[in-house]
């Protein structure tokens, strides 16, 4: 279990370890039953984000990767 501290210090890590990488889309923070986790958004589909190559644990802190575009502003 994951808390709020934690998992911002961990996406930071995560980000600065993604940077620059064409298929990342999104680093955030995101709850999970038991406290927070990250999630990482990659271009493509389900196939593709389970073939990321993305840590799946940052610290402790759980990483999920799921398939999403790019993000725009509303």
């Amino acid at each position: 279990m994951a808390d709020l501290g934690e998992a911002r210090r961990a996406k930071a890590e995560l980000k600065a370890t993604l940077a620059g990488r064409q298929d990342v889309t999104a680093v955030g923070i995101a709850p999970e039953a038991d406290g927070y986790g990250l999630l990482v958004r990659v271009r493509g589909d389900e196939v593709t984000a389970r073939a990321a190559d993305v840590p799946r644990v940052v610290h402790g802190v759980h990483v999920r990767v799921s398939p999403g575009g790019p993000i725009h502003a509303q």
